[in-house]
């Protein structure tokens, strides 16, 4: 995927490292762009986030989604500290561990080991054996309070106090709301006493909590996933227009200066990619030295140019900081879903 992905909120491959035979080879280094910190340690530090800032970085956040699930792409892991964050505020989306091709057959069973806890979807909370590029909008939708509060929107210690947390804002959904749920999760949430609504306490997130902002909010964080706001329509939502013309002025890349000093905007601010990415080729694949082989031939067409090689050193100390850092080995993963039955 980081070698089909060409968008400037994607993180790409710009180089792999060659491994040194096919047989012998753990593990892969990806050459990507530097980017030099990420959305969670923006929201967690004192620095102040003003109403441009949160625009640009949700503007940005849902452009790049456009792009993935226009190539049918389901990231399944959206979160603050996978979106890369430069010194410029431009934005990329990065760790495709759990991104997978959708699946348009509804029958056909999905994992719920996927996205990191406090920004599940209830969908998947409720043990959803399929589901669309809508958990990929909630997830959005809880960045977006996070940076409206400065706080994680809905943290709770299990997935069914997740779900009682998200209940307490959004109220006891109807049974047509639930759906795609299991039905354990269905009878739990029916035993439950019912819940109203409390969407207005949105206002209360913090001073940017405006009316345009709740309202774009309110439609990202709707219980039943065919009703939840698609990311083009929520990139045609008036709160993110001052966010799409101050990126667009000065930070993208598809638009330019013109010798004259005027510029030269895109026709297309939100592009879609050409093609979806084909992935029929993976399911070919039955065992780790099939991988392997695949791997090592997909690299060594990709350097069929004269370069200079390029090795990683292990007794240097910037890899020894790196292989012993919380990025090599994250402390985070996704929880095991509830057994609801």
């Amino acid at each position: 995927m980081l070698c089909f992905f060409e968008h400037d909120n994607v993180l790409s491959a710009l180089d792999i490292l060659q491994p040194p035979h096919v047989d012998f080879f753990q593990e892969i280094y990806v050459i990507t762009e530097l980017l030099q910190s990420d959305l969670h340690k923006i929201i967690v530090s004192p620095q102040h986030l003003n109403p441009e800032h949160i625009k640009i970085f949700l503007y940005q956040i849902l452009r790049g989604l456009k792009y993935l699930h226009s190539a049918r792409i389901l990231h399944r892991d959206i979160k603050p500290g996978n979106l890369l964050v430069n010194s410029n505020c431009v934005l990329k989306i990065c760790d495709f561990g759990l991104a997978r091709v959708e699946e348009p057959d509804r029958n056909k069973y999905m994992t719920q080991e996927v996205v990191t806890q406090y920004y599940r979807a209830p969908e998947i909370l409720m043990g959803a054996r399929h589901y669309t590029a809508a958990v990929d909008v909630w997830s959005v939708g809880c960045i977006f309070g996070e940076l409206l509060c400065r706080q994680i929107l809905f943290q709770a210690q299990n997935p069914v106090e997740q779900l009682d947390m998200i209940t307490e804002l959004l109220g006891t959904p109807k049974i047509e709301d639930m759906r795609y749920a299991c039905e354990g999760a269905r009878m739990h949430m029916l035993r439950c006493p019912p819940k109203r609504p409390s969407l207005t306490a949105l206002y209360t997130l913090g001073s940017h909590a405006t009316h345009e902002a709740v309202h774009l909010l309110c439609q990202m964080l709707v219980f039943d996933p065919d009703k939840r706001i698609t990311v083009v329509n929520a990139l045609a939502h008036p709160y993110l227009e001052d966010g799409r013309l101050r990126y667009h002025s000065c930070m993208c890349t598809c638009c330019y200066d013109t010798n004259s000093g005027l510029r030269q905007y895109t026709p297309d601010f939100e592009p879609s990619t050409a093609y979806p990415f084909d992935d029929l080729w993976e399911r070919k694949l039955t065992s780790v030295q099939q991988v392997k082989e695949e791997m090592y031939r997909f690299i060594a067409e990709r350097l069929d140019t004269p370069r200079v090689p390029l090795c990683i050193n292990p007794q240097s100390a910037a890899f020894k900081n790196f292989a012993s850092s919380t990025v090599a080995h994250p402390s985070e993963l996704p929880p095991s879903p509830h057994q609801w039955e």
